[in-house]
């Protein structure tokens, strides 16, 4: 499963460039990196096309046969700055591709994404602070997510005093995530 995945992420990133989309691996695979692997069925991948043309290199360079997705859903996501999802047809894994939010947070987070190492290819990923906070919001978002909480505890359990816990207090405030960071802060990593 490791071996396929990490074809599919190559290629993903391969096509990625090729198109000119700038993106970041996010959610549970960005976790997995910054703090303790947990099992997921989908990967989030974060897409900040600069127009509509980036996007379409992006569909074409999705073979059909290969891959599966619905183009218009696509141009939807990136009207709403939503999300669309591809999948892998011999596989099945899922990858949800998100459309960059326009907002303060979402800008900060993509321009701090950092070049690391996942499943044995070189791609960027997002900030282990930049992931805390995400989580929190989706923990926040799904009414309190215990998975969503434990993977911000394994973050913190992993990478300690490495983290800038101003930098994630500061947008804990903005985003009025501060019981979802108490809680997750609290939590046992498992």
């Amino acid at each position: 499963m490791t071996t396929e995945l990490s074809t599919i992420l190559e290629q993903l990133r391969d096509m990625l460039a090729r198109s000119e989309v700038p993106f970041m691996v996010a959610g549970s695979f960005a976790s997995t990196v910054h703090g303790i692997p947990r099992t997921t069925h989908d990967l989030d991948i974060v897409i900040d096309p600069p127009d509509r043309d980036a996007l379409v290199r992006l569909l074409d360079a999705l073979a059909p046969e290969r891959f599966y997705f619905d183009r218009e859903a696509a141009f939807d996501a990136l009207a709403r700055r939503s999300m669309f999802n591809v999948i892998d047809i011999a596989s099945a894994w899922k990858i949800d591709f998100i459309l960059r939010k326009n907002r303060p947070f979402s800008r900060s987070e993509f321009g701090r994404r950092s070049p690391s190492e996942l499943l044995g290819v070189r791609v960027d990923v997002a900030t282990a602070e930049d992931t805390v906070i995400a989580k929190l919001e989706w923990s926040k978002t799904s009414g309190g997510s215990e998975r969503q909480r434990r993977d911000v505890a394994g973050i913190l359990a992993t990478t300690g005093d490495l983290l800038d816990r101003a930098y994630i207090e500061r947008w804990v405030d903005a985003l009025d995530l501060v019981d979802e960071w108490r809680a997750a802060y609290a939590m046992p990593p498992t």
